[in-house]
């Protein structure tokens, strides 16, 4: 017992030492600038031996446009381990919110208003950034206001760019680490789109600007609206979710690659939708979260809004109502929680959140502010993955 605590102890020495000596070469105004953003612990967080930090990173001073982002140092050895960029997608929803406190983060809000580790978080293996991006989504704000009308694909590349070539000016120490990206869903066009925008700016910037590039990472990307719905329609009578009838009227009037539907296609598509007021459309033999004690009243609203769940959002079907927010993971509840969490005040200020007093609640998805007029860009995105495929980039 006494040896293995000594060697617990010269673990915890030598790693001091090790980030110390990181640290040493580090200018005293970045320290500084690293120090404000420190988290040095959550309300109700358990105690863990890794660093995190959160803020803000201007990506256009004329504008007043900053994205907020949520850092977690690897729990071992964080200057050895390469460092990974999640972004969730909606477009218009919280990698805050779903990423980094309901899937892969290392703290998951309960119930009771505390916060549980999470056993799988992905900071056991790299150095773990959140950004809620584009500005609008979550705590990220821009003082333009017409910003808001002009976002799209472009420049919410565009600005995770910036994001990333600012915060290495603040974080100098992970420049150098192997990066990567990584997201989910309509994030299968932020994650390519990102990086083909640092491929391209690495051919021609210093080495100063240059970003170590390695790789990246999709699930269930949102590639192509066509085949996506159609495949969504498949998959659900796959699963006995609807009727044969729903699905042959789905396939006789819907043509998902045009737009506008016609009457007949949106008739059989609010009885495809109709079923999942009562299923977990991302969850299908999960139960609802039927627990409204902890809900807040955003929440609450949230739920009646036609979107949330920051994966998936195509054209045609994000417009019926019913696609709606559905919580994730095995707590069915455990969204509400998340809203909850980060709306308290203390844990904003925690945070370092919120600093302009943004006017609204926070929220995992503000799908009808951001994505009304956002400037989609399907083309080329097979050809972007297959130009990195064969480039050799993982």
């Amino acid at each position: 017992m006494a040896s293995s605590l000594y060697l617990y102890l010269l673990v915890l020495v030598l790693g001091g030492a090790l980030q110390a000596s990181v640290d040493g070469h580090l200018s005293h105004e970045i320290l500084a600038r690293q120090k404000a953003d420190r988290v040095k612990k959550l309300p109700g967080q358990p105690e863990v031996g890794f660093r995190q930090y959160a803020g803000y990173v201007t990506v256009n001073e004329s504008h007043g446009r900053a994205l907020f982002y949520w850092f977690f140092e690897a729990t071992h050895k964080p200057h050895q381990k390469p460092l990974l960029l999640w972004l969730n997608g909606g477009p218009g929803c919280s990698s805050i919110g779903f990423g980094a406190t309901e899937e892969l983060g290392p703290f998951f809000p309960r119930k009771d208003g505390k916060l549980k580790f999470n056993p799988h978080t992905w900071n056991k293996a790299t150095n773990l950034l959140f950004v809620e991006s584009p500005v609008g989504v979550g705590f990220s704000y821009t003082n333009t206001s017409s910003d808001i009308d002009q976002l799209g694909d472009t420049i919410t590349a565009k600005d995770s760019y910036l994001f990333l070539i600012n915060w290495f000016k603040r974080f100098p120490q992970f420049k150098p680490h192997d990066f990567y990206i990584a997201g989910e869903s309509y994030a299968g066009h932020y994650v390519p789109q990102l990086a083909e925008v640092i491929y391209d700016h690495n051919k021609h910037v210093s080495k100063k600007l240059h970003i170590n590039l390695k790789g990246f990472l999709i699930g269930n990307a949102l590639l192509d609206d066509d085949t996506d719905q159609r495949g969504m329609v498949s998959y659900a009578w796959d699963h006995a979710v609807i009727s044969d009838r729903v699905f042959f009227d789905i396939k006789k009037a819907c043509n998902f690659s045009v737009e506008p539907v016609t009457d007949e296609c949106n008739f059989a598509l609010g009885e495809y939708f109709a079923v999942y007021n009562i299923i977990d459309m991302y969850s299908l033999y999960a139960p609802t979260c039927e627990d409204d004690a902890n809900s807040s009243t955003t929440s609450f609203v949230a739920r009646q809004l036609p979107l949330i769940r920051g994966n998936v959002s195509p054209k045609i079907f994000s417009k019926f109502p019913a696609w709606r927010k559905r919580p994730t993971g095995y707590d069915p509840c455990a969204s509400d929680y998340t809203e909850v969490y980060l709306n308290r005040p203390d844990v904003q200020a925690a945070l370092h959140a919120n600093v302009t007093n943004i006017p609204y609640p926070w929220t995992h998805c503000r799908y009808f502010s951001i994505s009304h007029n956002f400037f989609f860009f399907f083309f080329f995105l097979v050809a972007i993955l297959t130009f990195f495929y064969n480039m050799k980039i993982q």
